[in-house]
């Protein structure tokens, strides 16, 4: 069937549904207006895990002693090497992609694009040029940007958003982060191995208040963070700032949003640093498309709602990636999925989007992976649940490279110990959620992943460990 179709914005939804339709063979085009690869490639998760690995690897230095290595002299940290290879990296994947599109014959327009009418798009260039361009289906797929609070905007010296985190060319002595989550967490450990001052605050009773994230996870994760110096302030608010003689002072209160019921009191509740990055969420682009042209009306944050087809409440029109909003699940890898449903759909297939078996990986010092149920989660959707778990430190593995913090956590259903949910925190968990990803989506139980072989010594046979635990194979620990 052949079909004209337009994509807006060039992230990991879009650049894939671009392909996938031109695979099934549409006639399509993809518009963006920066960067190629989205918030994912130029301001998220591969820029920040360039920093992570340069983090791991200074950190290595620091205790090479311990692995019987003498490093001669001090092991500095330069910021200005590191921008410039994440920079050459960033290029060389965002010229991939390119590359990729033109060998699919998709055609790439740069530019803004703005929709003019059911059926046609036009795309305003970098240098004012305007260009009208047609649809049979349209794909929307412009994600979003780091939300500025009013009480304490971006200047993007001082006040700092996710974005310009990943700009600065030096390390700042100090700097206080705002919010708890998975881009506050991750950049908590960064700075703190890179050799500032960390002071994180979180609004939430716990870190990662998410629900897809196991309440052990998040209580490992602190106990690492206060070995690490990280001061960490939870049921806590930034009531003001101000800034002096290029330095921050941060004022904190009592979180009304908690639900802690009996929240610590604030014995500092004054903070000075150099810096404060503000990681507590982001918001819909959404409002500059020209969406009331046909006549597509989103939240009042900006968000798309689409069906389960993807299909907004347009005819012939989908949405997909970070714009549907915290009410699906804002991840690259999802919005990949979401972009070859809507493609297929869009190209007159009969596609549906299954959100139950979606991994997550934090990039936190140790990783978090998880995948299914948490254990409040299970309980809460009415299951009878048992849960096991076991440390990372009874690995020969994780001895052998020092890395023993951590821990794996498996929620099964009592009786059947069909497995519902798998929580890592360890060294290389974002990679070993793997299997229980598999082990979930395909209904395995506990017995299926204790049998099956884990090779040794690796740190995947802790799925093996906590699996023979939760079939009562293996005495208690």
């Amino acid at each position: 069937m052949h079909r004209k179709i337009i994509i807006i914005g060039g992230g990991p939804g879009g650049y894939i549904a671009a392909l996938r339709a031109a695979a099934l063979g549409g006639s399509v085009t993809l518009i963006e207006k920066e960067n190629l690869g989205g918030t994912c490639l130029n301001w998220g998760c591969i820029p920040s895990k360039i920093m992570k690995n340069t983090a791991d690897i200074f950190l290595k230095f620091l205790n090479a002693d311990k692995f019987g290595i003498n490093v001669a002299g001090n092991v500095t940290f330069d910021m200005k090497s590191l921008m410039e290879k994440k920079n050459k990296i960033l290029e060389t994947q965002r010229i991939g992609i390119a590359a990729l599109l033109k060998n699919n014959d998709v055609v790439l327009e740069m530019g803004r694009a703005a929709i003019k009418s059911k059926g046609s798009v036009e795309v305003t260039t970098k240098d004012g040029n305007k260009k009208e361009l047609y649809y049979d289906r349209l794909v929307i797929a412009t994600g979003t940007k780091p939300l500025n609070v009013e009480d304490f905007p971006f200047d993007h010296n001082h006040i700092l958003s996710s974005n310009d985190i990943l700009q600065l060319d030096k390390i700042p002595e100090s700097i206080l982060i705002v919010g708890g989550g998975v881009i506050g967490c991750e950049f908590a450990f960064i700075f703190s191995a890179l050799g500032s001052k960390v002071t994180l605050v979180e609004a939430m009773s716990r870190l990662l208040p998410l629900p897809f994230v196991d309440q052990d996870c998040s209580k490992l994760l602190l106990k690492e963070m206060k070995k690490r110096k990280i001061a960490v302030f939870c049921d806590t608010i930034v009531k003001s700032s101000e800034i002096n003689d290029d330095q921050i002072t941060i004022h904190l209160d009592l979180s009304p949003f908690t639900d802690n019921p009996k929240p610590k009191k604030i014995t500092n509740n004054l903070i000075k640093a150099q810096k404060m990055a503000v990681c507590i969420g982001r918001s819909a682009l959404s409002s500059d498309l020209g969406l009331e042209n046909i006549d597509l009306l989103t939240t009042p944050q900006g968000w798309i709602d689409v069906n389960e087809k993807l299909e907004t409440k347009v005819e012939g029109v989908y949405a997909i990636g970070d714009i549907l909003g915290p009410q699906k699940v804002m991840l690259a890898h999802v919005a990949s999925h979401e972009g070859i449903i809507a493609a297929q759909n869009a190209m007159g297939f009969e596609s549906i989007m299954n959100y139950d078996v979606i991994p997550g990986a934090i990039f936190t010092m140790p990783e978090i992976g998880t995948v299914g149920l948490s254990e409040a989660e299970a309980k809460k959707k009415g299951y009878e649940v048992e849960a096991f778990s076991i440390n990372f430190r009874t690995l020969g593995k994780a001895q052998a490279i020092d890395e023993l913090a951590g821990m794996a956590k498996m929620i099964v259903e009592k009786g059947s110990k069909k497995v519902l949910g798998v929580h890592l925190i360890g060294a290389h968990a974002t990679d070993l959620i793997a299997e229980a990803t598999l082990a979930i989506k395909k209904g395995l139980s506990a017995e299926d992943i204790a049998h099956t072989i884990h090779a040794h010594p690796t740190l995947a046979e802790v799925m093996g460990e906590v699996s023979l635990k939760a079939c009562a194979t293996l005495t208690k620990a």
